[in-house]
């Protein structure tokens, strides 16, 4: 179930990344936005998903942990511009843990 999901998580990525890329030195927005629009579901999945383990290991482990690409995001901090660098690192971290915390938020406001 993980590596079914991992390789449809990839491959959405993969095709935002090809339809929206970035200039060379560059924000490297759609790697942010895939980032953060991953952790906004994780969230809401990590509330509204609870059983069966399956499934939600499908959604979270599988297909948002293939969607969701980090190590790119700490590739592109190293090789970009000093000040672009520094922006992109804390509105990474920023972005991820606010989008788990509105996810989570606002899926246990559907849930009531």
């Amino acid at each position: 179930m993980i590596a079914v999901g991992g390789m449809f998580g990839a491959l959405t990525r993969f095709g935002l990344n090809t339809a929206w890329p970035h200039p060379e030195g560059g924000f490297p927005l759609a790697t942010w936005l895939i980032n953060v629009s991953g952790c906004l579901v994780i969230g809401g999945i990590s509330v509204l998903v609870p059983a069966p383990r399956r499934l939600r290991l499908f959604l979270t482990t599988g297909f948002l942990g293939g969607y969701t690409t980090f190590s790119t995001a700490m590739t592109d901090v190293v090789v970009s511009p000093t000040v672009i660098s520094f922006a992109y690192l804390v509105a990474t971290v920023a972005g991820a843990l606010l989008a788990v915390w509105a996810g989570s938020s606002l899926a246990r406001r559907v849930r009531r």
